[in-house]
């Protein structure tokens, strides 16, 4: 079937759509026989007893059952890791990483993964990993699914093109997506690209509380979209799953994107970070980056997240008699973050579109002695901060870098350097 890219808009809401008209049952979820042949199926996204505002689940009409496949047998995972992240040494030292560079050789988006850094495991449902995709071809008869965690891309080069069991999701840098756990999907690129992705492996993301904000300010849910349905027959091909750490193949007959009408709350979604409603002092002092959360995976501990995701988009500044960049801190939080485009305000040089920092639990950062000289003698007019967008992951684990990460030619061997010269 040809793609179909449309959208339908909200965060959490129970959607539905059909590519072929009448192929959605009427007033139940499991008919004795589901129209148009279609074989019913139902994908649960979360325990059948979770509270209601927590359950996750979509019913899938298909051409086939998901269940018709030969056994899994273990594929080459590459620099593909999971947790728990024991192979390298973890030390308190700040790390930085120049942009892994796309090779010229065919890769696509599943061969291009490779793990720099993540903490917990998928089989304690705590945790995450982040991976580096770099691609320069589309997934051709290879499709995959996430056992493991969700999946948030962030493209930092390259548009990608994301064909989900329920539909299609395009996205470019200063775009998200999220690929909830379990759901099959493949990724056409147009040309060399790169980004970065977050392995969730607790609970799904969601908005955060807005508390004294009110109804107002952040993310607005209304800007998420969600596909509608698109299917494809397609013939052979090969099916990878993650699993419990572990990379796993199959050989279907069929394309398994096969679903033609769907309905339920456990959907793939896109978001624009310039939607994004950035809030900041107008009188005084840098606020906590918190401010920019973007969405947030909870633990069981309120306010302490498995993952928050944060931006730091164009914005104005107009602070009185205050250092306006981020301050100097230590936080039993750990941060890792990228950087999608231009510059990051505490960082002058050194922090590169496409780069990686990771500044764990307790570990002194802050703004780099360049970026501290310029901001503590401007002159304090208003300023607004444009062609930026720097992101971070912020988590209560600490980032393990992997073997990979602390062997590349791109670590940054003299990243503390740029904090000499103060005092």
């Amino acid at each position: 079937m040809a793609a179909r890219v449309a959208y339908q808009s909200g965060f959490g809401n129970k959607f539905s759509s059909e590519a072929i008209e009448g192929s959605l049952p009427r007033g139940r979820n499991s008919p004795q026989r589901a129209p148009r042949g279609l074989y019913a199926e139902v994908l649960s996204g979360s325990a059948f007893t979770a509270p209601r505002a927590d359950n996750l689940s979509a019913w899938l009409y298909r051409l086939r059952p998901s269940a018709m496949h030969p056994p899994y047998k273990p594929a080459a995972a590459r620099d593909l890791r999971s947790g728990p992240f024991a192979e390298a040494p973890v030390s308190p030292n700040r790390l930085r990483w120049d942009p892994l560079p796309i090779p010229s050789r065919p890769l696509d988006f599943l061969d291009g993964l490779v793990t720099l850094a993540g903490s917990g495991e998928p089989a304690a449902h705590a945790g995450l990993a982040v991976h580096i995709y770099r691609a320069n071809r589309s997934m051709r008869a290879r499709y995959f699914y996430d056992a493991d965690g969700e999946l948030m891309l962030v493209p930092q080069q390259g548009e990608l093109s994301l064909f989900t069991e329920l539909g299609f999701l395009k996205i470019k840098p200063g775009e998200i997506a999220i690929i909830p756990r379990g759901m099959k999907f493949k990724v056409d690129v147009e040309g060399p690209s790169r980004g970065y992705v977050c392995e969730n492996y607790g609970a799904p993301f969601r908005l955060p509380e807005l508390g004294p904000l009110g109804s107002q300010g952040l993310a607005q849910a209304r800007d998420f979209l969600a596909p509608v349905a698109a299917y494809e027959r397609g013939g052979a091909c090969r099916l990878f799953a993650k699993f419990q750490g572990g990379l796993w193949e199959t050989r279907l007959a069929h394309s398994p994107l096969d679903v033609v009408a769907w309905h339920g709350n456990y959907v793939p979604y896109k978001y624009d970070l310039a939607r994004f409603m950035a809030v900041n002092t107008v009188t005084f002092d840098h606020p906590d980056p918190s401010i920019f959360t973007v969405l947030t995976s909870p633990s069981a501990q309120p306010g302490v997240a498995n993952v928050d995701f944060v931006i730091f988009p164009p914005r104005w500044q107009v602070a009185d008699d205050t250092f306006r960049p981020p301050w100097f801190h230590r936080n039993l939080m750990s941060e890792l973050m990228g950087l999608v485009r231009g510059e990051y305000e505490a960082k002058a040089k050194g922090f590169l579109p496409g780069g990686v920092s990771i500044h764990n639990s307790f570990s002194a950062h802050g703004p780099d002695r360049a970026s501290y000289d310029k901001a503590s003698r401007a002159k304090l007019q208003p300023h607004k901060l444009e062609n930026t967008l720097a992101f971070m992951w912020e988590s209560r684990h600490v980032f393990r870098p992997t073997r990979f990460a602390m062997q590349c030619a791109q670590l940054q061997k003299d990243y503390d350097k740029v904090w000499d010269g103060f005092g």
